[in-house]
């Protein structure tokens, strides 16, 4: 009996040693690798100027080592909820400071970027990151026969980090009958393109509309790909 319940302790033990929980950051470093945490790994990296203090700043993004059971958005962020088991993903931005050379932490998001498992039969969805303009940008691709492509812009302006600009292409590899939708949230317009992908110069046609929305879309309020409805039926 004695040996049951040790079992069992030892056993509660393990399984509360196993409970995951998202990595905290240090404040600062001088080095990329310092700043990754342990049990996980940097699937890609971005250096450029982020806060416009001609100072190289740092962009990147972590998996960790094993699965675990997440709840994902395919829809909206109320319903549609899909349960995997998959790798949880992180992106990490640090600012450079140019007084010391040591990267100070800006910015954590645990739920932005997509898991290895959300591209559907073209694999991992993730393509990029990248550092252009001052902007962090961010490229997924997915689907199968019919394949979409997302891309986005966050520009760094008064303490948040906002939404500027977006792409949405939706196409069929066989046909290349396609839709892309482009969005400028600071001019507030989106451009609609359809057409075929394959001839993009002679048979699509391209229409625009203006954006109602009450403020930028930030990493706080736009939590996940597919989750923000800017028009009915119209997720990005």
């Amino acid at each position: 009996m004695r040996f049951f319940f040790l079992c069992f302790f030892i056993g509660l033990k393990f399984c509360s040693a196993q409970t995951f929980s998202y990595p905290k950051f240090i404040k600062q470093g001088k080095e990329l690798a310092a700043l990754v945490p342990k049990n996980w790994k940097i699937i890609d990296t971005a250096y450029g100027d982020l806060n416009n203090d001609q100072a190289d700043d740092l962009a990147f993004i972590i998996e960790y080592h094993l699965p675990i059971a997440e709840n994902r958005a395919y829809g909206d962020s109320e319903t549609e909820l899909i349960k995997e088991f998959q790798k949880p993903r992180v992106l990490v931005i640090y600012f450079k400071s140019k007084e010391s050379g040591n990267y100070l932490f800006a910015l954590q998001n645990n739920n932005f970027i997509l898991r290895d498992q959300e591209g559907g039969g073209m694999g991992d969805p993730l393509k990029n990151i990248n550092i252009a303009h001052q902007n962090l940008q961010l490229s997924f691709e997915g689907g199968n026969n019919w394949r979409w492509k997302l891309d986005y812009e966050f520009n760094y302006r008064n303490k948040e980090w906002n939404l500027i600009l977006a792409n949405n292409i939706y196409y069929h590899i066989g046909s290349g009958e396609m839709t892309e939708k482009k969005y400028n949230f600071l001019d507030r317009r989106a451009y609609l393109v359809t057409g075929n992908i394959f001839n993009r110069s002679v048979s699509n046609n391209r229409t625009e509309e203006i954006l109602y929305f009450s403020s930028l879309r930030t990493f706080d309020t736009f939590k996940k790909p597919w989750t923000w409805e800017i028009t009915k039926d119209n997720f990005l």
